[in-house]
């Protein structure tokens, strides 16, 4: 089972930095997720369209301008980075999952990713891009249809994974609270992968196990080694 660094290595470290991403790659994790909105044309790395919880600013992401954002404190005197930093962090070294929040991210990123491409050499087999918000992946699916897509539900749908198989996602991310035999079965007989959210204890990582999940994102990639 794949073990994702939920956030980066989010547990001890204040999530979406470059701090706790340099972490989840020093804990060797089998690929690493973090969320993007989209700042004066520029993708940033964090998860609440209101920054007061993860920052000591206060106030919505739209009401920011890039230098305001990058001025606020993340935690442990880390920035909100932008996700051009954290491919550059990255580099390859894992799979990095990027989750689009905002509804206007999907152009800036295909952009973003073809300068990766170019100035660093970032290989698209690498990349899994995954949103709540279907329509960006179909509009992704269209442009990039060799970039691997996640399709996320907080759901249990009628018809199970049936939503991903049509966008062509690679994999199908779960809410652990709504994830069952079936989901999975269904799943896997549609050639998806079964990743589930957000994994924090022992006991459910190894149920999950059981029941065939491929991976799970965690807020502490090295101790889930042991679990």
């Amino acid at each position: 089972m794949q073990i994702i660094a939920h956030r980066g290595a989010s547990g001890f470290y204040p999530e979406n930095t470059l701090l706790a991403i340099e972490q989840a790659l020093l804990a060797k994790a089998d690929g690493i997720e973090i969320d993007v909105f989209c700042v004066d044309n520029t993708l940033v790395v964090i998860h609440d369209e209101d920054v007061s919880r993860t920052t000591n600013g206060t106030g919505l992401l739209q009401n920011l301008t890039l230098q305001q954002v990058q001025q606020l404190d993340a935690g442990s005197g880390q920035q909100v980075p932008t996700l051009w930093q954290v491919l550059q962090l990255v580099n390859n070294q894992t799979l990095l999952n990027i989750e689009l929040k905002g509804a206007d991210t999907a152009e800036p990123l295909l952009e973003l990713l073809k300068k990766a491409e170019t100035e660093l050499g970032t290989e698209p087999e690498k990349l899994l891009l995954s949103s709540f918000n279907h329509h960006l992946l179909k509009q992704i699916k269209k442009q990039r249809p060799d970039i691997k897509l996640g399709a996320l539900t907080a759901s249990l749908p009628l018809d199970y994974a049936a939503f991903a198989s049509e966008l062509g996602a690679w994999s199908v991310h779960c809410d652990k609270g709504f994830i069952d035999q079936q989901m999975i079965q269904d799943a896997h007989q549609r050639g998806l992968q079964v990743w589930v959210y957000t994994v924090n204890d022992a006991a459910t990582a190894q149920k999950l196990q059981q029941l065939g999940v491929d991976g799970i994102f965690c807020n502490y990639p090295l101790q889930a080694r042991s679990w």
